[in-house]
């Protein structure tokens, strides 16, 4: 029997809204708006212009940058805009705006088919990255990037969870395309040695476990059922329960010794090692209370959230709230113009009925957010400090940069306080502090070099 990990909540799931419809293939609309930051790292510039005609899975924005995923053509097409478009993590992006020709041509020397098992480690990371693979689950860290660690790694770790309400994509991925899935398992065990693979369901998945399962016979690959119990799938809960290993405050997965991928990302690894494809398109679940027909859709990377919807059969009515992901830890948005993008695992549409919050109070002292937090952190505390603007506080005197962000505090709050609005804020304020101090720095050893 495997642990679990401390705090965690049990949200109202709302996945009986999609977790039934198979993937439908969504096809590409009349207009897609790609942007060029799509991930951790540096954006990328546009190697395409406008007037220019491309080809699906065409390279049309790269960077210099280490950190950094390639971007390629999503359709065929002509470019008709590179501008300034609606993000859905931040207010705006240089997006390059594509006119689909409705042929949908792949770009010369596309698909392949390659042996893996006979292609080096290099190769494979080579594929990855020209492929411009992140992490699909949200985080979109660079693939080809996490799959080098620098320290020595034991165990592969498949995050299966998909613990966020609402959403059923990896859930579908998982009963439809097991195969698919074992596939990449197996490519990214050769690529970082390691002798376990497991897989992490959350056990209110059964036909998930059970497709998967079989699929792993005589692979050597462990499937096991985990806890129903938000946040599951975040990285540090994943490897505390399965390798009950705990990273360290400020630390990474492989500081103990594990890499942990999400079951989406896998997919598109075999995808891109086996066939040579570029990341072009996703599964995302289209879903809540205002959608007509709820669905988990394989849709174009640009894709409008407007047009997903339009596809599901609109909106029932206006909703309160329009999210990009998951209600726990996705972004609501001001627009429907958004684009989907690498990681955008879900569009949620959901009315005031599920939405409505209350006015908020101040802090009462009850202490429920500290007994749900997973990370055993004061949340309390470190919104109190924020709204104080004690940033400082915040992150020497309360572990604020070890905050995951996973809503579980203001989820319980009786007072109702926006508790992962005041942590990110003092985040922002933080890391703004520290890029600062470091450029200084750097400027006065460019100073000390030029002497």
């Amino acid at each position: 029997m495997f642990k679990s990990f401390w705090g965690g909540i049990h949200p109202q799931d709302g996945k009986a809204l999609a977790k039934d419809k198979p993937i439908e293939v969504m096809a590409p609309p009349a207009e897609l708006v790609v942007p060029l930051s799509q991930h951790i790292g540096a954006p990328c510039a546009p190697c395409v212009k406008v007037g220019d005609v491309v080809k699906r899975g065409q390279l049309i924005g790269t960077s210099p940058a280490f950190m950094h995923a390639d971007i390629h053509a999503p359709a065929a097409g002509k470019v008709v805009r590179i501008e300034e478009r609606p993000h859905s993590g931040r207010i705006s992006c240089p997006a390059v705006v594509i006119e689909c020709d409705g042929a949908d041509e792949w770009v010369e020397g596309l698909p392949l088919s390659r042996d893996w098992q006979a292609m080096t480690a290099e190769e494979i990371l080579g594929a990855i990255q020209s492929a411009g693979i992140v992490g699909m689950g949200g985080a979109t860290f660079p693939a080809h990037i996490k799959l080098k660690p620098s320290k020595s790694v034991d165990i592969l770790i498949l995050n299966g969870a998909e613990c966020e309400p609402y959403l059923t994509a990896d859930y579908r991925l998982m009963l439809e395309e097991p195969a698919h899935i074992v596939e990449g398992v197996q490519i990214l065990a050769k690529v970082l040695g390691v002798k376990r693979s497991v897989i992490g369901i959350e056990d209110n998945k059964p036909e998930a476990i059970a497709a998967l399962e079989k699929a792993c016979a005589g692979t050597g690959i462990e499937v096991v059922a985990l806890k129903t119990k938000y946040p599951q799938g975040a990285e540090k809960m994943l490897i505390k329960v399965i390798a009950d290993r705990e990273v360290p405050m400020g630390g990474l997965p492989m500081d103990v010794g594990a890499v942990v991928q999400n079951v989406g990302t896998v997919a598109a690894i075999d995808d891109a090692v086996v066939r040579g494809l570029p990341l072009t398109e996703r599964v995302t679940t289209v879903s809540g209370d205002a959608v007509a027909e709820p669905k988990n859709l394989r849709v174009r990377i640009g894709t409008k959230f407007s047009d997903a919807i339009a596809f599901c059969g609109g909106l029932r009515e206006t909703p309160d709230k329009l999210i990009a992901g998951g209600p726990m830890m996705g972004m609501a948005q001001t627009t429907a113009e958004v684009p989907v993008m690498k990681g955008s695992s879900g569009i949620l549409a959901l009315t005031r009925k599920v939405t409505e919050h209350g006015p908020e109070m101040n802090c009462i002292r009850c202490g429920r957010c500290v007994k749900a937090c997973p990370m055993g952190l004061v949340p309390s505390m470190l919104s109190i400090l924020s709204e104080r603007q004690d940033f400082a506080g915040c992150r020497d005197e309360y572990g604020l940069m070890n905050c995951v962000e996973c809503g579980c505090c203001t989820y319980v709050c009786p007072a109702k306080r926006n508790i992962v609005q005041y942590i990110k804020n003092a985040k922002g304020f933080v890391r703004a502090e520290m890029a600062k101090a470091k450029a200084k720095a750097d400027a006065k050893k460019k100073e000390g070099d030029g002497k």
